[in-house]
């Protein structure tokens, strides 16, 4: 049989491609991945348009009990693990199917629309990203996001929030400026100031996504989830005059 990873795109039950929706009526067990990241619509809504029951996954799951769960159940039946955003853009789920071609299961992929891609609606070149990098909730001894945005000197620099949808606990982005001045202010390096300008967006994706621009010091709290930050290197003059149509 096989294991299906079918990215299901960013904001609700419709983003999923026909492929994609084709698979999941063909599968027999089929679940959601529910802990990278948050949908807009509900597990109901999955199904009723998928007409399939929707089993949620969450972190244990997928990395701990997938074997039990997913790839042994695999080799017998055909098992759907529906993930928001693009199938293969977590590294979780590249190891998931390395682990499931070593027990000889099928993998079959279904791209989709993804964070690394949506970022796109700010203006800002994704030819010009660096590397990405992710702000934890626990990150009291972690420095390595701001690393990043150093070592990307000149590139676009987008830096996932962490979030726990189980618990309804999302990151902004304005506690990810208030964690990148705080490492500021003990390396002293001037790679992220008050000054430095951000680009704050949410609910990337959606039919109404929200971007903000301003200098780290001047950005919101916005109620809208999830959320990313964007630091730009250096811009094109295109870039500027477009990310300035969200300033603050």
């Amino acid at each position: 049989m096989a294991l299906n990873l079918i990215g299901i795109g960013l904001n609700d039950e419709k983003d999923i491609s026909l492929k994609g929706l084709e698979m999941v009526k063909g599968s027999e067990i089929v679940y959601l991945e529910s802990y990278t990241s948050k949908l807009e619509c509900s597990v109901a809504d999955l199904e009723r348009l998928y007409g399939k029951k929707v089993l949620l996954a969450d972190r244990i799951t997928v990395d701990i009990d997938a074997e039990e769960k997913l790839l042994l159940p695999a080799k017998e039946k055909v098992v759907s693990l529906l993930i928001i955003g693009d199938s293969l853009s977590a590294t979780t789920h590249v190891d998931l199917m390395m682990r499931a071609k070593e027990l000889g299961v099928e993998v079959r992929i279904v791209h989709n629309a993804s964070v690394l891609t949506a970022v796109g609606v700010t203006g800002l070149s994704l030819y010009k990203l660096g590397r990405v990098t992710s702000i934890p909730f626990d990150n009291e001894n972690i420095e390595a996001p701001y690393d990043v945005i150093k070592e990307n000197n000149g590139l676009h620099t987008l830096v996932l929030l962490d979030l726990w949808p189980e618990v309804g606990k999302y990151m902004t982005f304005r506690e990810a400026v208030e964690y990148l001045l705080k490492v500021e202010s003990k390396r002293n390096e001037n790679v992220f100031t008050e000054d430095t300008l951000c680009v704050g967006c949410a609910k990337l994706g959606s039919a109404k996504p929200v971007i903000v621009v301003g200098k780290a010091k001047d950005l919101k709290k916005i109620g809208e989830y999830p959320q990313c930050l964007i630091v730009p290197g250096k811009m094109h003059f295109m870039e500027e005059e477009f990310i300035n149509t969200f300033s603050l």
